[in-house]
């Protein structure tokens, strides 16, 4: 393992790419480090963000464990540059990025620091490719707004394609605007990775009403397995092997996406800056460029709101909380989301209903808010009334009688029965003056 001082600077914004996953498992990391060694093998100047977990995947993949993480760089125990690893072909890797969000939660001055020594890193390399943590964790949504390109890695596991899709919603309703790319790993050839990119695509079609990118596949290889359990990466055999020239592939349609997207003008550094809940501070800017992350902002809805949602944490993080003040705190709020009911206010309920931890609760308790959940279903949406149809009047026959508003007189009654046959029964005979025979004789 080695520590050494980055590459001269380079004064434009690298290409930035985040390399994630709706799930665990599916290879991620394995891309990342890959993609990031076939782009250094090319003479370019990369710089690996492991920011899956504090465990440093990405370092031990190449066989290095390093002694100091991003952590200890919050820690003040150490300088950013100090943590650096650099592997074959120049790589350049950052172990334990993730814990680049606790600057989120860092005093101004802290969490400046951090940011502007990343700010003055980045900018000295071509490309910054961070391996993001799975799923839908705050940190890894975070990353992949940081980037400029999201490549997504599936596998042709329904599961995968079933968390990618609830990864690209989520990112969709915070506002993420841009068009991930697909790539599909461990496929059997090209016909099945296009198929498992085309279901995908189609739901985000028709649900999302986006069209999604495809980066391409990666086969399923016994080489690229071997080299994991190795720690010899496959985009360090020859060039010639298939399973180090799919990832040289992978490069190219990588570089073509980006150059079909603008360049932006701020990196990694400047988006966590712009994020942190306690930016509005005034903070003095660094004078090594114009421009960069340390440039101050005037506070606008989205940091005043942010703010205010890190003040009501604050309280609630005290315990014990007065019970009354937390019922007022949070019956205002919902009388303040309920102002405008629309389908955006619906998920927010609905997301906040599906965070609970509700397997905490009580028998008692779990059947007491069930019934009131069912109560309050019932107020938005009542059931509708089943009404009892009445039964149709020919269905009951009355009872025969005799009506002298129907039969006419006694006299004339006993005439008609001395007219009719000796076989008729006295009900058809009632049923025949009164007109209820049918067509019966």
């Amino acid at each position: 393992m080695t520590a050494k001082e980055p590459v001269k600077h380079n004064p434009n914004q690298p290409r930035t790419i985040a390399i994630t996953g709706g799930k665990g498992g599916v290879g991620k990391t394995s891309v990342a480090l890959n993609l990031a060694l076939t782009l250094a093998r090319q003479d370019k100047r990369v710089l690996l963000l492991d920011g899956d977990t504090d465990l440093a995947n990405v370092s031990i993949m190449v066989g290095l464990y390093p002694r100091k993480t991003l952590a200890n760089v919050m820690a003040g125990e150490c300088r950013l540059e100090d943590i650096i690893l650099e592997t074959d072909y120049g790589l350049h890797i950052v172990p334990g990025a993730s814990g680049v969000q606790e600057c989120m939660d860092m005093g101004p001055a802290e969490s400046l620091r951090i940011l502007r020594a990343l700010y003055n890193l980045e900018t000295r390399y071509d490309y910054v490719i961070t391996d993001t943590a799975a799923g839908l964790q705050a940190a890894g949504l975070h990353m992949i707004a940081a980037t400029e390109l999201a490549c997504m890695v599936v596998t042709p596991d329904p599961a995968s394609l079933t968390d990618a899709f609830s990864l690209i919603k989520v990112l969709r309703r915070r506002g993420y605007n841009r068009t991930p790319s697909i790539l599909v790993n461990m496929a059997q050839g090209a016909s099945q990775a296009r198929s498992v990119f085309q279901r995908l695509d189609a739901a985000a079609q028709r649900h999302l009403e986006i069209s999604l990118h495809y980066m391409g596949g990666i086969w399923r290889d016994e080489t690229l397995r071997q080299s994991v359990l190795n720690q010899k990466p496959v985009a360090l055999l020859p060039v010639s092997d298939p399973s180090c020239r799919q990832f040289h592939t992978l490069a190219d349609m990588l570089n073509v996406r980006l150059s079909q997207l603008p360049r932006r003008k701020a990196g990694i550094a400047a988006y966590w800056h712009k994020v942190s809940r306690r930016a509005p501070v005034a903070i003095p800017a660094p004078a090594s460029a114009p421009g960069n992350v340390a440039e101050e902002e005037a506070p606008d809805v989205k940091t005043q709101c942010l703010n205010a949602v890190s003040q009501l944490e604050a309280v609630f993080a005290q315990t014990p909380v007065d019970p009354m003040l937390r019922y007022e705190a949070f019956t205002r709020l919902f009388a303040l989301l309920g102002r405008t009911l629309d389908s955006d206010v619906i998920e927010i309920v609905q997301t906040g209903l599906g965070s609970f931890q509700w397997e905490n609760l009580n028998p008692e308790r779990k059947s007491h808010l069930a019934t009131h959940l069912r109560e309050l279903a019932d107020q938005i949406s009542p059931p509708p009334r089943e009404t009892k149809k009445p039964e149709p009047a020919s269905s009951v026959l009355r009872e025969p009688f005799y009506d002298r508003v129907s039969f006419g007189e006694q006299d004339r009654l006993v005439r008609v029965l001395k007219e009719q046959p000796a076989d008729i029964s006295l009900d058809q005979l009632l049923r025949s003056l009164s007109g209820n025979d049918q067509g019966r004789s």
